[in-house]
């Protein structure tokens, strides 16, 4: 039975403790958290004690580590986990920069420490398939990839403050799918961002709308369009057209039944968040990252996947600032 130490009790930290409990595969050891109560209130509901984030790492009796704490500690925790030789998934993204990034892996290299970075909507369900089909070539040669990505309404601004921005935060999903997606990697960045929701958000130098150009040295296209609000839910859309024909992954709502009346056909509205949208991605995420561990295999999403998208978040930002393209390196 592998054995986890789980850094961070907040919202993923739980749905990650939860799902690894259930799996039948591992078990959570201890928990760490700055809020002790938080702590103590996930380590009863998985059977697990209750440590310091330096006791958990150091740890014998534990095989791997769940990184669910804030953005800006994930390069730190990752190296020391990496030291103390053990296998790790990090909720994404690795750091804020990919500069600190780059460090980070090296050290990870160094150590040959099997790394997973948590694009878990890689594991959703729907999306998947949209992959798979992809790579059997049943829409062709890949021209255009469209993706849409909006929150129900805005974290506080305290997280935003945080967490590094839309693009490195949010959409830094997006860029990872777009990737997965279309095979290749972007060479140019071009992108757009206001504050159209949340004026605070604006106050503390970040957007909440904000629209991202890519190209391939190839010349395949990605459009990516990223909002704090939606009215109507938790937004979830992508499309890939190609020589062949189009591959497209609709909204999952709340159940599958329609009306039809006078006015027209009515559905059930879309899932609300994305606790609801993704659980069973986080739990076929973590079911890769332990079948990757018991195998010897190369977890995916991996280290590469997580530098190579915040190379996109980095450059993004910069557009938005410059006004102009950015070229990858």
């Amino acid at each position: 039975m592998i054995r986890f130490g789980l850094l961070g009790a907040g919202r993923i930290g739980k749905v990650h403790g939860l799902g690894i409990a259930a799996s039948g595969k591992a078990v959570i050891a201890y928990v760490a958290d700055a809020d002790a109560k938080a702590a103590a209130s996930l380590a009863a509901s998985v059977n697990a004690k209750v440590a310091s984030v330096d006791d958990i790492i150091k740890a014998k009796d534990v095989d791997c580590i769940l990184i669910c704490t804030p953005t800006d500690t994930h390069a730190d925790l990752i190296e020391a986990a990496s030291t103390a030789g053990k296998k790790i998934l990090c909720e994404k993204p690795i750091s804020l920069t990919a500069e600190r990034t780059i460090a980070c892996l090296k050290v990870v290299e160094a150590n040959k420490t099997p790394l997973m970075i948590g694009f878990n909507r890689r594991h959703d369900p729907n999306f998947a398939a949209l992959e798979k089909r992809l790579r059997a070539g049943e829409a062709g040669s890949i021209e255009l990839c469209t993706i849409i990505s909006r929150d129900p309404s805005p974290p506080p601004v305290s997280y935003i403050e945080r967490s590094g921005g839309l693009f490195r935060d949010m959409m830094i999903h997006d860029f990872d799918m777009a990737r997965f997606l279309v095979g290749e990697e972007f060479v140019t960045v071009h992108a757009l961002g206001s504050s159209l929701v949340d004026p605070a958000i604006g106050k503390a130098g970040d957007v909440d709308t904000a629209c991202v150009h890519m190209q391939t040295a190839s010349g395949k296209i990605a459009v990516i369009t990223n909002s704090r609000r939606a009215t109507y839910g938790y937004d979830q859309r992508m499309e890939v057209h190609g020589s062949k024909g189009m591959l497209r992954a609709h909204n999952v709502h709340e159940n599958s039944v329609e009306f039809a009346g006078a006015a027209g056909f009515t559905s059930a509205p879309v899932q609300n968040f994305f606790l609801e949208r993704y659980i069973a991605a986080y739990a076929n995420e973590v079911a890769a990252f332990l079948d990757a561990i018991a195998k010897g295999t190369e977890p995916k999403a991996n280290g590469h996947d997580g530098l190579m998208a915040q190379k996109l978040a980095d450059a993004a930002t910069e557009s938005v600032k410059t006004g102009q393209p950015v070229t990858i390196k």
